[in-house]
């Protein structure tokens, strides 16, 4: 299902000495909708008007180096993007917010969940794992092989200029391929995604998440610094081909309130794949514990 006419506005606010661009609908308390790699606000246009008629004020920003937010040449550490959320928070008038996270975003919400637990109302991530469940797993051949790409990563300009070449078509071919539900991107939403990451800097921007990532890889035992008290929903695609369902298992030690909804049919992309399924667990979750 392809949203034809926007019913939300697009704004920019300073954050953490950058300008970041959003979109927002409806008022009511924040949500905050966090992207993942290689995507950008738009991987939540599904999400943004039902959670905006649920009372809410939605905000899906582009992070930090992605389409139309600033694109600085430092600063894609873990700290210092929680930074710009905090900001993106507190500019908008608010002490507190529901934090809702796919993919790299899905880490960075795990993340401000443990670092700003009196700023998180309430976390639904989806599709990204709670970091001592990653460092665990990463200790095991079956995620170290679906990780691939994250150490391939790690080198200098070659990763952009695979991703880069012909107006980022890697980028679209990625998306469709990894998909379970492949009509989830047909070409004219795929060439949204390509045009997004063929601004300049974005590309490095976007991999600079993962170069950052090892280079400040906790050292610490994976049970240490990352308690979540924040009421949280984590909703899984079942058919992930980057991240094994193992890293669903055992996040009760980490997480005081938690509810893990799956869906069989669907890949890692699983809010634009089952955009209804995902409403609905969103929406009951919200309405369950506000």
């Amino acid at each position: 299902m392809t949203i034809e006419t926007e019913t939300w506005q697009h704004r920019d606010i300073m954050t953490n000495g950058i300008r970041m661009h959003y979109v927002t609908q409806g008022e009511g308390p924040l949500i905050v909708l966090l992207h993942g790699f290689p995507e950008f606000w738009y991987s939540w246009r599904h999400q943004i008007p039902v959670l905006a008629a649920q009372g809410y004020r939605v905000v899906a920003p582009d992070l930090r180096g992605y389409n139309d937010t600033d694109k600085p040449r430092t600063g894609y550490d873990v700290a210092t993007l929680l930074r710009d959320i905090q900001g993106l928070i507190q500019g908008l008038g608010y002490d507190k917010a529901v934090i809702v996270g796919h993919d790299w975003g899905g880490a960075l919400a795990w993340a401000f969940a443990v670092g700003y637990p009196q700023m998180t109302e309430r976390l639904i991530v989806l599709n990204a794992p709670h970091p001592g469940a990653f460092a665990r797993e990463l200790r095991t051949l079956n995620q170290l092989r679906k990780s691939w790409y994250m150490f391939v990563f790690q080198l200098p300009w070659l990763p952009e200029l695979a991703l880069s070449s012909n107006h980022a078509n890697a980028i679209g071919r990625m998306l469709r391929g990894s998909a379970v539900q492949k009509e989830a991107f047909t070409r004219d939403i795929t060439a949204k995604y390509q045009a997004a990451m063929s601004k300049p800097g974005a590309m490095t921007a976007a991999l600079n998440y993962y170069r950052q990532l090892f280079r400040t890889f906790p050292q610490q035992r994976p049970d240490e610094h990352v308690h979540v008290s924040a009421p949280t929903l984590l909703i899984w695609g079942e058919q992930d081909i980057a991240l094994g369902i193992e890293l669903t298992h055992g996040l009760n030690q980490w997480v005081d309130n938690l509810h893990i909804e799956y869906i069989a049919d669907s890949g890692h992309w699983v809010q634009q794949e089952q955009p209804e399924k995902v409403n609905r667990l969103m929406v009951d979750f919200l309405t369950a514990t506000r």
